[in-house]
Order: structure tokens, then sequence, then C-alpha cells
């Protein structure tokens, strides 16, 4: 001990007698030896090499961006004249002010917003339950399950486009309101349509909530497979003293595995909403009528925007540009507050392997 202890002196009186020697030297001879070196020109060369890379990857992403959001400043003039690139001549808030007024941009947000909360919580909560039974429990079958997950993830939604439309054009599960007689009496107050053998559930938000709370809507597969693979994770001795405890599987689930899943639920619910907000597949699908305006309706020329003149299809394109700004523009004040939550998601989402 006696000899660690006088070795660990003797290595410390050497660097204070280095330090004080280097102190000790002129000004230029000590920067010299601090910079002109080859580690030093190793280092700089390389630090410098990497800061051009991520600077010109920056520019080739970030440029399109910056190209949109200065045309949306620009009056159709700025259009026609050569001299414009991304500084506008003509400043105006008149594109704004159209897509907000005659696309109805408010009651998109509302609508948008009401669904796209309403199926990311019903594809979180329900995607954790099934992750949870996938991970944690052993039965006949799960390997499959497992699978036919898997292949969700894999088979293209174009292929179940007409047999989804079909199946909630006209509801019926098993024959029961066709031998019923129930028809859309049965929901009232959904405003449904449709005869005494089947319902007509389209123009509803009725099949996407259905979808969401049955684990079979957009992207769920992934959502489940990133769950199952978080609670593959957790250690199965909480689970043991929950049990010895007296709780029960499902209490169990709510009070001590749900609260760990916290920041992967959140990334599931980020990622769930994001989807949902910028869909135009199912919802194309099953709202066929524009009474329900929905973000997708805010893609359209205005009215007082429509005009004809030599530079009409750029500043069409520029118009159309800014209505895709304004649908993400609540997407990326939600990154802002939730990106912490989003990449410890990703980073705990495959914590373990099979």
């Amino acid at each position: 001990m006696n000899n660690a202890q006088t070795e660990v002196k003797v290595k410390r009186e050497t660097k204070n007698k280095i330090r004080v020697e280097f102190d000790r030297t002129p000004f230029w001879q000590r920067m010299k030896a601090k910079f002109i070196n080859k580690n030093f020109l190793t280092k700089l060369i390389w630090a410098i090499f990497r800061y051009v890379i991520l600077i010109g990857i920056s520019y080739i992403i970030l440029f399109p961006f910056f190209t949109k959001i200065s045309s949306s400043f620009m009056g159709p003039e700025d259009f026609v004249d050569a001299t414009v690139k991304l500084i506008p001549k003509n400043f105006t808030f008149d594109t704004y002010k159209y897509i907000f007024l005659e696309n109805k941009y408010m009651q998109a947000l509302g609508n948008t917003a009401l669904l796209s909360v309403s199926a990311a919580l019903l594809q979180t909560f329900v995607c954790a339950m099934i992750g949870y039974g996938l991970a944690k429990f052993k039965f006949r079958g799960n390997k499959i399950l497992f699978l036919l997950v898997i292949f969700s993830m894999i088979i293209p939604h174009q292929t179940l486009q007409l047999s989804l439309f079909m199946k909630f054009r006209y509801f019926d599960v098993l024959g029961i309101i066709q031998l019923l007689g129930g028809g859309s009496s049965w929901f009232p107050w959904f405003n449904v349509t449709g005869g005494t053998t089947s319902i007509n559930l389209t123009n509803t938000y009725i099949p996407l909530a259905m979808l969401s709370a049955t684990g079979l809507a957009f992207k769920n597969g992934l959502y489940i497979f990133m769950m199952r693979q978080f609670y593959r994770g957790v250690p199965n001795e909480l689970e043991e003293s929950a049990y010895i405890d007296g709780s029960g599987i499902f209490k169990t689930f709510l009070k001590i595995i749900l609260p760990l899943s916290i920041p992967m639920m959140i990334t599931i619910f980020l990622f769930a909403f994001s989807w949902q907000w910028t869909d135009t597949f199912y919802t194309s699908l099953f709202f066929t009528r524009t009474s329900i305006v929905l973000m997708k309706n805010v893609i359209a020329i205005p009215e007082s925007l429509n005009i004809t003149y030599a530079g009409s299809n750029m500043y069409n394109a520029a118009i159309r540009n800014t209505c895709g700004l304004m649908i993400i523009a609540p997407l990326v004040v939600i990154y802002l507050f939730c990106q912490r939550y989003l990449i410890q998601g990703i980073e705990r989402s495959g914590m373990t392997a099979d």
C-alpha cells in the first residue's frame, strides 16, 4: 500500500514539474509545441472534414425547406422575376391568409387533431397490451401470432383497400345485423346510414376507431413489435413480486408495467399521431364526402389566389407547398417539446433480441 502511495506521489510531482517547466518556456514555443504537431494536425483535419460533411448534408436536407418557406411569402410577381431567388421582393402574407380562411384550416385542424389523438391513444394502449402478452406469456401459437404481426408490417395496404372499404360500407359482423334487423337504428348518435341488413360506417370516425382498438390500424404491427422488444427487457422478478403480493395479471400490468413503459408509450403515441395526422390512404378511403374537413382537404388552391398568368404554374406549386408547411407545422411544434421522450423510447425499443 505504501509503495502504491509513493508511486502516485512521484507521478504527481513529475507532472507538476513538467507543467512548471512548460509554463516557464516562451509563449510562442508553447504554442508551437501545443498546436504544431502531428497529433493536433490530424485531429484538426478530421474535425474540418466532419464539419464539411455535416454542413453539406444539412444543406442538402434543409435547402428545399428554405425555398418552400421563402416562396410562401412571395407575391405572384416574384415568380416571373428572374432576379428573385430566395428573398422575395413583394413580401406578402396573402398565401397564408387565404389558406387559413378559404381552405377552412382551423376546422381541418380541429377535426384532424380529434381523429389523430383518439386513434393514437387507442393504438398506444392496445399495442402495449398486445406487445406485453407476446413478450411475457408463453402459450401455444405465440410465435405464429408474432409472425402474423410481422406479416402485417410487410403486406401493402393497397391490397386491402377494396376489402376494407366494402367491410365498413356494408358493415355486418357475422350476419348479426341482418339476423336481428337492427340496421342504422343501433347507432343513431353516429349519423350512420344503411338499411336493416347492414350499416354504412363510411364518413364517420368509427372505422378508424375500430381498426385502432383491434390493433389493425396503420403501422400497428411496428408498434406491437417495438413494445414487445421493450417488454422483453423488463425483469420477470417485478411481475413475480407483484403476483406474490396478490396482484392479478391486469393489475400488475396497470400498476407496475405501464409506469415503466411511459417513455416507450410516448414514442408510440408520437409515431401514431404523426402518421395519422399526415395519412391520406385511410382518410380518403373512409371519408368520401367533403362535409368532414381534414388536413388532406387543405391542399388546394384558394379561390382568391386562383389566377392565370405566365408564371401561374410556379405560383400554384408554391401555394401547395405552403399548404404542406401549414400541415406539418403542428408536428414540428410537438416534436420540439417531446423530442427527449422520443429519443428515449427509440433507444429502449430494441433492448433485447430473440
